[in-house]
């Protein structure tokens, strides 16, 4: 055998590798696959173009633990390596073999590996590596090279006479859990899922049926445990594919999710090399979970679910998978970098989105309008983070009123144009985000004339600020803002039918009751045939609460700010409240109609709102 130390720069190598390298210690495997799987792209490659004449055979990738030996095989049948070859790759670290190869074959190759570093990850879980390798050259010997994690190795010829290379792990002490078969599945699962060629790890029995007829059997049978799919859906072309198809790789990828409601195959290969299917899944009005579920693989190698670096964030909503070898990666592949490929990229994902709900929209727009409701958010959310997206998706933006119609935003301006034109020109879009809570309040502005708008996803007071923003013409108005008359103030205004001394009668006794901190009492002149109190919310105030809480910002325990509205022309007012005899039926009146209000907004509870109840048969039996 033959001794000698590892061409590297710096003797401490090993603990740079396990220390600052890779970020996570369980790439390990993915390396070390990757690099089986290169060896073999390179022996089908050499067979394509003629320089290797024998026969390639079955190219299955094994991997393997041995509890009590403590190991961990991986085993290719691919190029394989001459003694030369094993020095030269394995010794002189950080020289890639993959990158050599490129350049020779770049028009035929397939290669995952640019960093002659992936192999020497098995350090970060071994304490020492054996590689057993026969080249695919004629004549070629077994070698066999031996490392136990310091810059001292040992090589020299071994036994082994089938072509491919064979790594053994043996595991550290403190890595035993890499020993477990159920941890090496997950790890397989996970990076290994959609590999190009067969990957075995051990056996499963299967049930066959022989014969025929009444005479058919049961039978179990032992197979290669087979634990990826080398041809995945995203590989092949849109013709070749149905919908179940589809359907079916959207199961594979998310066991036991809800079904999506439509998805896009990517599928470009100038001037960037890109494949993939982005599906759109149901939402419901919801974000942070949906969150990091489109995988990132570079040549179906697994690479990552953190790709806020190649998609713009609302996409990030998105699930799927998107492959391309043109994202540069740092040499762990747990980092994308910033350059010219990715913004192309990104532009081209964007675009492809919006012409896929744009579609939609103008082929079936009912299909477009039914799906809304899981569209909402992922929409709204694109209009919000990205102009290139909002240039084009304004056009198919759905806006729901309270009847359940539907309207794009131009629709709807045409439609209230008429009637809700303020004085000063602007179109008062109003809307409620809590129809049970906001009842009362739109069916005043119904009553009115007026069309309300449903705006209840999380992301409505961002959009609400946005749209005014951008169409400066336009201003919204949530029902519970103000009264009607202020909402959309015209140039008549209603008199009071209460004489000034009245009105401060009035204003007087309701103060007594309103104590809370930033609510105040105003006396309207409104119709008799609105409420005679309500409780108004200042949309200023009340949009820049619900914004800092999206936010997870807050406002403390700041209390809620709020108006107490006094129509002073209805009869109960003017009538019966003013005309009672007695200061103390007057004062507990009051105080009954300003809970009433409170009872109307959902704002009344717990003791306040029994003590309520009771007040209430209390009048039923004066």
């Amino acid at each position: 055998m033959e001794k000698g130390n590892i061409s590297v720069q710096s003797e401490n190598i090993f603990l740079i590798i396990k220390t600052f390298l890779y970020s996570d210690q369980e790439v390990f495997l993915r390396e070390l696959i990757s690099n089986a799987m290169d060896a073999t792209s390179k022996l089908k490659t050499l067979s394509v173009v003629g320089d290797f004449k024998g026969e390639i055979g079955d190219t299955t990738i094994e991997v393997s633990v041995d509890k009590d030996a403590k190991t961990i095989t991986i085993k290719d049948r691919g190029i394989g390596m001459t003694e030369d070859e094993v020095k030269k790759y394995l010794n002189q670290l950080a020289f890639s073999s993959a990158q050599e190869f490129l350049e020779k074959y770049k028009d035929d190759s397939n290669i995952i590996g640019h960093f002659g570093l992936g192999f020497y990850s098995a350090f970060m879980v071994a304490a020492k590596v054996e590689v057993k390798t026969v080249s695919y050259k004629k004549g070629s010997k077994g070698i066999l090279w031996v490392c136990e994690g310091d810059p001292e190795y040992m090589i020299g010829e071994c036994d082994k006479k089938d072509r491919g290379t064979e790594i053994i792990l043996h595991v550290g002490d403190d890595d035993k859990e890499y020993l477990e078969e159920s941890k090496i599945q997950r790890l397989l699962d996970k990076y290994c899922k959609f590999l190009p060629v067969p990957i075995k790890f051990g056996t499963k029995t299967e049930t066959i049926f022989e014969g025929e007829g009444d005479e058919k059997e049961e039978k179990e049978v032992t197979v290669d445990n087979i634990i990826n799919n080398p041809n995945p859906a995203w590989k092949k072309q849109p013709s070749e594919l149905t919908d179940e198809d589809y359907l079916s790789f959207y199961n594979e990828l998310y066991p036991f999710s809800a079904p999506p409601m439509f998805w896009i195959h990517l599928n470009i290969d100038y001037p960037f090399d890109l494949t993939g299917i982005l599906y759109f899944p149901k939402l419901d009005n919801t974000i942070e979970v949906q969150k990091n579920k489109i995988k990132l693989y570079s040549n179906q190698v697994y690479v990552t679910d953190d790709i806020k670096e190649i998609v713009p964030e609302f996409l990030t909503l998105l699930h799927g998978v998107i492959d391309s070898p043109d994202i540069p990666l740092n040499v762990s592949r747990s980092a994308l970098q910033s350059d010219r490929n990715v913004k192309k990229i990104t532009g081209y994902i964007t675009k492809k989105v919006a012409e896929k709900l744009g579609s939609i929209y103008k082929d079936n727009r009912e299909d477009y309008e039914n799906k809304w409701k899981d569209l909402d958010v992922f929409v709204k959310y694109g209009l919000l983070s990205e102009e290139k997206f909002y240039d084009k998706a304004i056009d198919f933006t759905l806006l729901k009123d309270t009847e359940g119609k539907y309207f794009t935003i131009n629709e709807y301006k045409d439609l209230i144009k008429e009637n809700q034109t303020d004085k000063d020109g602007k179109l008062v879009i109003l809307y409620a985000n809590n129809l049970d809570l906001q009842y009362g309040n739109v069916n005043t502005a119904k009553n009115a004339g007026y069309n309300v708008l449903e705006l209840n996803s999380v992301i409505d007071s961002h959009f609400i600020q946005q749209l005014e923003y951008k169409m400066q013409e336009l201003k919204f108005a949530r029902v519970d803002a103000d009264t009607i008359d202020k909402l959309i103030e015209k140039d008549e205004e209603v008199a009071s039918v209460l004489s000034e001394k009245d009105q401060e009668k009035v204003e007087a006794l309701f103060k007594t009751h309103v104590n809370q901190v930033g609510a105040s009492v105003e006396l309207k002149s409104l119709s008799p045939n609105d409420m005679p109190v309500m409780i108004t919310k200042p949309e200023f105030m009340r949009r820049m609460q619900e914004m800092q809480a999206a936010q997870g910002m807050g406002l403390g325990n700041m209390p809620e700010t709020y108006n107490v509205v006094i129509n002073t022309n209805h009869p109960i007012i003017g009538g019966k409240l003013l005309k009672m005899r007695s200061a103390e039926k007057k004062e507990k009146f009051a105080s009954y109609l300003y809970n009433l209000a409170l009872v109307n907004q959902g704002m009344l509870k717990g003791k306040d709102l029994t003590d309520f109840v009771s007040t209430s048969i209390e009048f039923m039996t004066d």
